[in-house]
């Protein structure tokens, strides 16, 4: 009927005029999903009543369809997102069975913005893993190669967008969890502003602004489309970010001349791969070629970090309410038993000193226009290959993500894109982090890599399709 790797844009373009009606899209990503899905385990709910529904609904709203920016786009949520009457596992046997009474405020956006919903994505256990295996959800394989994990923890997410099992999809970020998953599978991923997409009205802001929400596409205009769609605060929110002067999907229209960008390529944390290294060494010269100085800075924003992220994130993990701790994955497990030694008082004082570190990193960066790294300093991991050893999870875990969480403590906006692949044919990403609230200008910076370096065309070969 059309081609599965579409852009969202186009889709809504076709449904707009008329050449697609929402009932085709939600029964075409239905089929392709029940066909595939199976193997790469990027769905834990399909919830194809619930699609047809929300088409049916948008055919009788015809007339609104210019005000709806999602108008006929299907798209998916991760199973962390809760949603009223629709299964939302969190990845745990302790919420196998759970029904959340409301929506969350973000999946109220997309719906009131004509999307179309597929479904709840795989997850690890409470986003606890860079892999999505190990929990109550099935293992999340990488499109491109299925021995391969998809990442975590939007991993199910990133796959079934890599895989066209659904043009957009959201995903959540609370130390790379976005940004990963994308580089693993050859998407695009944004962590977005600090304040930009609401949490509300669940837990997500007791993390002092750490984690968010955000959109995962196969391109920077379709994330930069979904973005408008989701951004904004709900009443009450502790933190917003200011909006923007213009729709986030203009800024792929503008082209950014003589900026100066720094990059940043190892850290302490892990040694980088060779071939990422190589990846993310053609990617600075693609930008040089486009006309923007680079200048390599002296900062380890990972290694500042590590003691304050280490702690936030076990307690944020143990903080989630179980009736069965022994359920936990194993993996998971070893976060939440260190995050329930934790001190309120210690918690509160590692907030502060995070947020100090942050302000000097944010300092450092203040000269340039953006900053380049590569997103994670290895490609995907084997599946069931990571950690090595259940024990030895808090001390491998940072030498993965080494370059993605100090921008969740900084709250600056930071989006992977392609940047290349291994010789064993696996996505490698390259990380732009803008300034402060600079969704914008990053989306335009992205946009003309995009054009230089051109992806689209590149398409993972599925099984049965």
């Amino acid at each position: 009927m059309f081609d599965p790797f579409i852009d969202a844009w186009q889709l809504r373009h076709l449904v707009m005029k008329g050449e697609l009606r929402p009932r085709e899209v939600a029964e075409f990503y239905l089929a392709r999903i029940e066909r595939l899905n199976p193997e790469l385990g990027a769905y834990m709910t399909v919830t194809a009543d619930r699609a047809l529904a929300d088409a049916a609904r948008l055919e009788t709203l015809r007339t609104d369809a210019a005000s709806m920016r999602l108008y006929g786009v299907a798209y998916s949520l991760k199973d962390l997102t809760p949603t009223a009457g629709i299964r939302t596992t969190l990845g745990s046997h302790n919420y196998a069975d759970s029904l959340p009474p409301q929506d969350a405020v973000i999946a109220q956006h997309l719906r009131n913005a004509g999307g179309i919903l597929l479904g709840k994505t795989t997850t690890p256990e409470f986003g606890g893993r860079p892999t999505t295996e190990g929990g109550l959800c099935p293992t999340a394989r990488n499109p491109w190669n299925h021995e391969y994990n998809a990442g975590g923890s939007s991993g199910g997410a990133a796959a079934a967008v890599a895989a066209g099992l659904g043009p957009l999809a959201e995903g959540s970020d609370g130390g790379g969890s976005i940004r990963g998953p994308a580089s693993n599978c050859g998407v695009v991923g944004l962590k977005p502003s600090r304040g930009r997409i609401t949490y509300a009205p669940h837990r997500g802001e007791a993390w002092g602004g750490y984690a968010t929400r955000g959109p995962i596409a196969r391109s920077v205009r379709d994330v930069a489309m979904m973005l408008d769609a989701i951004a904004g605060p709900a009443t009450g929110d502790p933190y917003w970010a200011p909006p923007p002067s213009r729709p986030f999907e203009e800024a792929v229209q503008v082209v950014p001349r003589n900026l100066k960008l720094a990059s940043i390529a190892s850290s302490k944390l892990g040694d980088v791969d060779p071939e990422v290294a190589a990846a993310f060494d053609l990617a600075c010269a693609t930008m040089r070629e486009m006309g923007h100085r680079i200048e390599p800075i002296d900062l380890d924003p990972g290694a500042m970090l590590i003691e304050c992220t280490r702690i936030l994130i076990c307690v944020g993990i143990a903080a989630i309410p179980v009736t069965s701790p022994d359920l936990i994955d194993p993996v998971v497990r070893e976060m939440y038993e260190y995050g329930r030694k934790v001190s309120g008082a210690d918690y509160v004082n590692l907030l502060a000193t995070m947020h100090n570190i942050a302000r000097t990193i944010v300092e450092r960066l203040e000269p340039y226009d953006a900053l380049l790294t590569p997103t994670m300093t290895r490609p995907a991991m084997r599946n069931g290959s990571f950690p090595t050893k259940p024990e030895s999870y808090l001390d491998e875990l940072w030498t993965w993500i080494a370059f993605e969480y100090p921008f969740n403590a900084t709250g600056q906006p930071a989006m992977t894109i392609p940047a290349g692949f291994t010789r064993a044919g696996l996505p490698i990403g390259l990380q732009i982090v803008g300034r402060p609230n600079g969704e914008f200008d990053l989306f335009a910076l992205a946009a003309t890599f995009e054009a230089a370096r051109p992806w689209s065309h590149l398409r993972p070969s599925l099984q049965g399709d």
